[in-house]
């Protein structure tokens, strides 16, 4: 809310020598998060994020997962790349070191759905167990998805987000190839993501995960569940066009999908997160889509990267912004876009520049998702009426 940003320029240790980037980086300590003796080396960065999320989110639930409810509680993890770093580790091995010492357990550490399984099998879930691996739609793919498990009938609840951890030597040079990477501002690092501004000059790699927890809305208002928000609509489409460069009519395609499913119009959305990426050709691709989907409501609409701050979480990035917009009509407050200091004016909506804003009517929330491949997932929540 204060538009402070998490992003600074950090290392990582790679065959060609030490390697520096910008980055939003978790501080995480596992130790803090596992029992001592839990065994965590067989689990890749990205599952300990999974596992500590999804944990905190059945704490906060307090649902009691037991015998009777378990086959019908599931989980619905979204992530791009996974166990990057431990597949990393382990081509360097093959390929660098030696190629007859290979961990046993590679295969099982670095699979797409070890973090899913492993949130299972920490919390007795033996409902649907779900991966999604959509790009930068990953997540958010992942929540609705997990939604129509419970609208369809398949389960009573579901633990649904994502994660992603791709802040590596091998992370930071993939990326660095495809040139959407920023250029560290001079003056203050942090300040080098800088979505719908005039003078942005590409993403920030973020890491970190986020989960919420589903539930059938009158079994949790039969226990008396603390209810955040009502999930109401989804929407999802893909750009059949290039792998790279989005289109305005399928991410809007998106919104109404998902305005449709919610049986509403674009006036009774009050806030949009943004995909917002601060990539030269997304943002005004967004503005675009928001402008043909809102019409003359899009410029009272407040729409905001929290990118900015945090930086792009890739696979997990959905699954966070949801949270985000699902705090902003719980503590009625809009969180900002940073660093907006030079106005696009191919950008012309209402950014909520700098910092965040308090007091705020915010009753329903819509969170963007779009993603490379053409991906595109789109979010909404409104106050849960209880």
């Amino acid at each position: 809310m204060a538009g402070q940003s998490g992003i600074h320029l950090v290392s990582a240790d790679g065959p060609a020598g030490q390697h520096f980037g910008l980055a939003a980086p978790v501080l995480f300590d596992p130790e803090q998060h596992f029992a001592p003796g839990q065994k965590t080396d067989s689990l890749d960065r990205v599952s300990q994020f999974s596992l500590a999320a999804a944990g905190a989110a059945l704490r906060d639930s307090a649902i009691p997962v037991n015998t009777d409810n378990a086959g019908r509680f599931g989980v619905s993890l979204g992530t791009g790349m996974g166990a990057n770093k431990s597949l990393e580790d382990a081509y360097i091995q093959l390929l660098l070191r030696d190629p007859n010492r290979m961990k046993p357990l590679t295969i099982l550490t670095v699979m797409n759905n070890a973090s899913a399984a492993h949130i299972a099998m920490q919390h007795g879930l033996s409902g649907p167990n779900l991966t999604y691996s959509c790009a930068c739609a990953s997540s958010a793919m992942a929540v609705g998805e997990a939604w129509r498990q419970i609208r369809h009938g398949y389960a009573d609840a579901m633990v649904a987000g994502g994660a992603e951890a791709m802040l590596t030597f091998g992370g930071f040079k993939t990326w660095e190839a495809m040139r959407v990477l920023a250029i560290a501002d001079r003056n203050d690092p942090s300040a080098s993501c800088r979505p719908f501004s005039k003078n942005r000059s590409g993403l920030v790699l973020g890491e970190g995960a986020a989960m919420v927890v589903l539930e059938e809305r009158e079994a949790a208002l039969r226990r008396g569940a603390r209810i955040y928000a009502e999930l109401v609509g989804y929407g999802s489409s893909n750009d059949p066009a290039h792998i790279t460069k989005p289109t305005v009519d399928g991410q809007a395609r998106a919104m109404r999908l998902a305005l449709a499913d919610a049986g509403m119009n674009a006036d009774g959305v009050d806030y949009v997160n943004a995909h917002g990426t601060a990539t030269a050709l997304n943002d005004v691709t967004e503005t675009r889509a928001i402008k043909q989907v809102f019409g003359g409501c899009a410029y009272r609409l407040p729409v905001s990267s929290t990118k900015s701050m945090l930086g792009h979480l890739l696979g997990g990035a959905g699954a966070m912004e949801f949270v985000i917009a699902v705090l902003a009509i719980c503590h009625r407050a809009i969180p900002p876009t940073a660093h907006l200091d030079v106005p696009d004016p191919e950008c012309d909506l209402d950014y909520v520049p700098g910092v965040g804003r308090h007091d705020q009517d915010v009753r329903c929330v819509m969170s963007n998702s779009f993603a490379f491949g053409g991906t595109n997932a789109v979010l909404i929540a409104r106050q849960a009426d209880t």
